[in-house]
């Protein structure tokens, strides 16, 4: 499309005012681009770290100074997934780590239910934190389905004309026996129908079946209860092998005895293509 010039104080055409959309909207998926650009590297892949548990669990063991759990990581993450509160009060402004936001809460763990969450977080404040993305929880099957998935399609109204992407969070609460695949593929093509452009979901058994069936990217949140570091890397080597482009894995990193050994693991499993065993090698050498 060829330079276009309106004459000041004229009224502009149609075509004019259709010409104008368009530039806007070509921008407007630049910005988007590029702050999906920033978050996912030019490999394909992605580590995001998660540090959002406060919002409701409270002060949860590891989290209670935020900042001095953060800060050692950082070098080893891809995105940094926050509340605001604790984004202003314990990140550095001068951090480039781009900043995933979360929006969504309102419920405690010692509530009635964990699924009954709203938009915490405007569109002008997201906008004013200067964020890459913006992440929500959504709790397909429960009886807040209707209502969190509401918040996943109205926060992407809000956000798209600023070119900013939506991570939907599968959440089950404290329901972890949904788990599985069909479970799990249902609320993953579910929250890209709605404009995710991002599914965070949990690892399970077949995980190509999540994959397969859900056209936008999807990073690992989690897996079973493990005992050790190295079924932590089995089962994220295994989802990556099968489709996911990356990890969103928070508790088993900063409550591991060895957090930084832990990023670092991980960290060549998802960017450097290492196998279980690589990793396994990787962490014992960094706790050495």
């Amino acid at each position: 499309m060829g330079r276009r010039t309106l004459l000041k104080g004229t009224n502009p055409s149609a075509f004019d005012k259709i010409y104008i959309a368009l530039k806007e909207a070509i921008e407007m998926d630049w910005g988007m681009e590029n702050r999906l650009s920033r978050l996912i590297q030019p490999d394909g892949r992605c580590f995001f770290l998660p540090v959002d548990h406060g919002y409701f669990l409270g002060p949860t063991r590891q989290l209670e100074k935020p900042e001095e759990t953060i800060k050692p990581l950082l070098p080893y993450a891809d995105g940094l997934f926050v509340t605001r509160g604790v984004l202003r009060s314990c990140v550095d402004p001068q951090e480039d780590t781009p900043i995933i936001l979360r929006v969504s809460g309102g419920t405690s763990i010692i509530g009635g239910d964990l699924a009954h969450e709203a938009i915490t977080t405007s569109i002008d404040e997201i906008i004013r934190l200067n964020v890459a993305a913006v992440g929500v929880s959504v709790f397909i099957g429960s009886e807040y389905e209707h209502e969190t998935i509401m918040n996943l399609a109205n926060l992407v109204n809000a956000c798209e004309p600023y070119g900013i992407p939506v991570m939907a969070v599968n959440a089950v609460g404290k329901e972890m026996e949904k788990r599985d695949a069909r479970y799990l593929s249902l609320c993953a093509r579910i929250c890209a129908e709605m404009g995710a452009k991002v599914v965070k979901t949990y690892w399970c058994k077949d995980f190509e079946k999540v994959t397969g069936g859900c056209p936008v990217p999807v990073v690992i949140a989690g897996g079973p209860k493990v005992n050790s570091e190295k079924e932590v890397f089995e089962f994220v080597h295994d989802g990556i092998q099968r489709g996911a482009i990356g990890l969103n894995l928070g508790r088993n990193v900063w409550q591991h005895p060895h957090p930084v050994a832990m990023m670092k693991s991980l960290h060549a499993i998802i960017h450097a293509n290492a196998d279980v065993e690589e990793a396994v090698d990787i962490f014992k050498s960094s706790v050495d």
